[in-house]
């Protein structure tokens, strides 16, 4: 059984580190920076990690594309029900309050502005926030956008969860998108495993955090983007 007091607590990590963030510290440090009060909606995949480091103190409304509020922490073991999953087909758990809703209802919230933040996951994210995370236009690729186009520009935010880096060591931070684009100008922080990067239309990408690289490093990895270096602000 997952302890979300527990794991909320200890979210703050130092501005600058010798090594990457985990993911789990990645996301207690998303789940530290959600404002008290807000309506969310994670993401599939890693963003989804985010609801086990909620501080119930915190009262914040998890939301899923599938027909939930008051969604709460992944379920384990006897918890589990296989009736109640998130988007991504994960057994989850509900906290008092919560209800369910149709799944054209829950696309309404998405597009009305009702969300307050969304956290995504992205293959790229460009200097002014456009992002690009459904395609990479290799052949089998999923044939069409999905609902991460409507949360990425219906939410009042959208954070991106994602490694800085790609396999091949390809950086996912870039000026422009070079992959189909989910939402033009949409994403206003990015939550790497290497930094935390604050963006906004005048593609200036202020650097909050960093970890395992070197801000002399990531403007050798970005020579077209201009950085702004607020790792002591």
């Amino acid at each position: 059984m997952t302890d979300t007091t527990q794991n909320a607590q200890n979210t703050q990590a130092p501005r600058v580190t010798d090594q990457p963030l985990t993911q789990q510290e990645l996301a207690q440090l998303i789940a530290a920076d959600i404002e008290p009060g807000s309506f969310v909606n994670l993401g599939i995949g890693q963003p989804t990690t985010v609801s086990d480091y909620l501080s119930p103190e915190k009262q914040v409304t998890l939301h899923t594309e599938n027909g939930m509020l008051g969604m709460g922490p992944q379920a384990h073991g006897d918890q589990i029900d296989e009736d109640l999953i998130n988007a991504g087909k994960i057994p989850v758990t509900e906290l008092p309050g919560a209800s369910y809703f149709h799944h054209a209802d829950s696309f309404a919230m998405m597009r009305g502005g009702h969300l307050d933040v969304c956290v995504l996951g992205a293959y790229q994210v460009s200097a002014t926030g456009d992002l690009a995370n459904w395609s990479t236009g290799k052949p089998g690729a999923i044939p069409a956008v999905g609902g991460a186009m409507d949360l990425a520009i219906g939410a009042k935010d959208t954070y991106v969860m994602m490694d800085l880096f790609t396999k091949k060591g390809d950086i996912k931070l870039a000026q422009e998108c070079t992959f189909p684009l989910t939402g033009v100008g949409c994403v206003s922080r990015v939550y790497s495993d290497h930094g935390v990067f604050l963006l906004d239309e005048s593609g200036v990408v202020k650097v909050r955090e960093l970890h395992g690289i070197t801000f002399a490093e990531l403007q050798e990895k970005l020579p077209d983007v201009q950085l702004e270096d607020r790792t002591g602000a």
